[in-house]
């Protein structure tokens, strides 16, 4: 019973990090702009997240933290009414500095996904290209 317990204590903690961390229905309106020019949006200023990145000695997935810090940066920015955000450093620390923009619509030439060094996003089934889905309802 002692060792089953032991062993199931750091699972549920590990687990229990994404708990609470859900994207918001006035965020699923703001847009993450990886590689796309705001330069014609206004800036609405800066806003900085920040997730554990770490449980005890063990390191989370670097997906997951870098997941939990764009969900609660457009969490932020949909408070500020921004429909835009773009990260503006590397996350370091489990924490990231992100900029909130209104551009009135998406980005000219961006999507709502990370596209491999490119501002022009390549149509589903064209050479190279992907066709991307939400996940969990964002």
């Amino acid at each position: 019973m002692r060792k089953t317990l032991l062993l199931l204590v750091p699972t549920i903690a590990l687990s229990a990090c994404t708990w609470g961390i859900t994207l918001t229905d006035e965020a699923k309106n703001v847009h993450t702009a990886w590689h796309g020019d705001v330069s014609a949006c206004r800036d609405l200023g800066k806003v900085t997240v920040s997730v554990q990145d770490h449980v005890g000695p063990v390191n989370r997935n670097d997906i997951k933290v870098r997941d939990e810090l764009e969900v609660l940066a457009r969490n932020e920015a949909a408070t500020m009414h921004a429909d835009t955000i773009k990260p503006l450093a590397e996350p370091v620390d489990g924490s990231q500095a992100w900029g909130a923009y209104s551009c009135g619509a998406r980005p000219v030439g961006e999507e709502r996904r990370r596209d491999a060094g490119t501002s022009q996003p390549q149509q589903p089934g064209s050479a190279g290209g992907a066709q991307t889905f939400p996940v969990k309802g964002s």
